[in-house]
């Protein structure tokens, strides 16, 4: 079976891996784009409509850095996805057709960036549940929900846009994930079809 579907993969050739990276490009593409947004649209609709408090906690500035590196390779993964739209019609075209170790290269840079960025994501949503855990463990424990422990000051307080964090990295790490997946399937697609590439010339 597995053998009869790496044939009929040879058999496909540049035409249908174009398709494929055509298709898998717009919707990496379209997913990061949403998943992108919605944390923005959840971040006004609280600090606008809700009117939570903000900046709750004093938080680590690891949490921070990763979390703007996460949002930067987020930006990164989705310009390179939609790169992948452009780079389909190239591989379609015998007269502009790429080698393969171009393709693949580009397709690798899409696969170790989604990592990171799904590395990063994963990070942050471990320093910020666990410090989270700690605010609630040390809270008086009668149940009720209790977000604010009277014995310490301002930034023990938890509020929505804590959740609202959290979301968007649940949000950010979902795309990463999506993403890196398209990218291992490119990977493989290319491979299996990179006898029938052009051969690169020497620099």
């Amino acid at each position: 079976m597995l053998k009869k579907l790496m044939e009929n993969l040879q058999r496909s050739g540049t035409q249908s891996l174009a398709k494929t990276f055509c298709r898998l490009g717009w919707i990496g593409f379209w997913t990061q784009i949403v998943m992108g947004s919605i944390p923005f649209l959840l971040v006004v609709y609280t600090l606008i409509f809700a009117r939570s408090p903000s900046g709750p906690r004093a938080g680590l500035a690891l949490v921070e850095y990763l979390t703007i590196a996460g949002f930067l390779i987020l930006i990164f993964t989705t310009v390179w996805f939609y790169r992948h739209t452009r780079l389909a019609k190239k591989i379609a075209d015998p007269q502009e057709c790429p080698p393969a170790s171009s393709v693949i290269r580009s397709v690798w840079t899409g696969v170790v960036a989604s990592s990171m960025g799904l590395l990063f994501s994963m990070l942050v949503m471990i320093l910020e549940t666990g410090n989270l855990l700690f605010y609630f463990l040390t809270a008086p424990q009668v149940g009720v929900p209790v977000f604010q422990t009277p014995a310490a000051g301002p930034t023990s307080w938890v509020s929505a846009v804590d959740m609202v964090s959290l979301m968007a990295l649940s949000l950010f790490a979902f795309a990463e994930m999506v993403v890196l997946i398209f990218g291992l399937w490119l990977l493989f697609r290319t491979t299996q079809v990179s006898g029938e590439f052009p051969q690169s010339t020497a620099e």
